[in-house]
């Protein structure tokens, strides 16, 4: 897996990274019991401090999509296909209130148009 920082984003480094985790999960580019490479490899090939990586993977631990064990790595969970499903609806949803936002709908309105579907 291919990953690449924007190291002038407002958005935290970590926050990149597991951004793009989940991104290749939900596409399936990490299948699971995929390994992800070990903390100190990536804070190399990315200039970034090994700590950034392990907070990253700290935060993809506790949305349970990967499992860690010191001296042993990261590995995207077995059960993280259900969990894949569930962000990717997550994600559209987020889309769709934006969207619905973004033109003024009400809440009522909102729900009305999730009623229909």
């Amino acid at each position: 897996m291919l990953f690449r920082l924007d190291h002038g984003s407002a958005v935290s480094l970590a926050t990149q990274i597991v951004d793009q985790v989940r991104t290749a999960i939900i596409d399936g580019t990490l299948q699971p019991g995929e390994r992800l490479p070990p903390a100190r490899d990536l804070a190399t090939a990315l200039d970034v401090n090994m700590h950034t990586v392990l907070r990253a993977y700290g935060l993809l631990r506790d949305a349970h999509l990967i499992d860690m064990r010191q001296g042993r790595g990261a590995w995207v969970r077995p059960d993280v296909d259900a969990t894949a499903a569930r962000l990717r609806v997550a994600e559209l949803a987020e889309q769709f209130l934006a969207e619905a936002n973004k033109i003024g709908l009400s809440r009522a309105e909102i729900l009305h148009l999730i009623g229909e579907s």
